[in-house]
């Protein structure tokens, strides 16, 4: 009960943030995306250096 509610309350607010701050939104979906992409890039630097 409380994980749907949980749940809920983010995606709300999820809206919320977008809906009343689109630039800042996007700026925190670019981070995130950012450090994903970091990471990703890092495990393909290092199984490419133990194959080579």
């Amino acid at each position: 009960m409380v994980k749907k509610v949980l749940t809920w309350a983010g995606i709300a607010f999820l809206i919320f943030f977008v809906a009343y701050r689109p630039n800042s939104a996007a700026d925190v979906f670019k981070s995130l995306g950012g450090g994903i992409m970091d990471i990703a890039q890092g495990f393909g630097d290092f199984f490419t250096s133990l194959v080579a």
